[in-house]
């Protein structure tokens, strides 16, 4: 491995940069989902509460009163919010997936170029 020419070794240096790229991205669209359920989740819960019903909705650090309605856009627009940002990072990670291939690619052609010479 010592006879890797430095372009291959910056490559392979790239390589491992998009992987934690891509690592992250993962997390994070992990979380927005979990997310994405729980408010799913919440809905389903405040869906059979009588219209003028109170509840309390978590803001901060604190928890405040509101109203039935009030809480359920809320929801909604957390819903919209956490999608719209899970959209974002699939097309990051499906840019990123791409790169990591072709860089993929390129890197094990240059190293099974360099060792079929010497297999002979």
């Amino acid at each position: 491995m010592q006879n890797i020419s430095p372009k291959v070794q910056n490559q392979l240096g790239m390589l491992q940069q998009i992987q934690q790229q891509l690592q992250t991205i993962l997390s994070q669209k992990s979380q927005y989902e979990m997310a994405v359920r729980e408010a799913n989740r919440a809905q389903e819960e405040i869906k059979d509460a009588a219209e003028n019903s109170l509840m309390y909705m978590s803001v901060g650090s604190i928890m405040v009163q509101k109203n039935k309605a009030v809480v359920s856009e809320k929801l909604t627009e957390k819903v919209e919010t956490l999608e719209l940002r899970i959209k974002s990072l699939e097309k990051q990670e499906k840019m990123l997936q791409g790169k990591f291939e072709q860089l993929q690619a390129q890197i094990k052609s240059a190293i099974e170029g360099k060792s079929a010479p010497d297999a002979s």
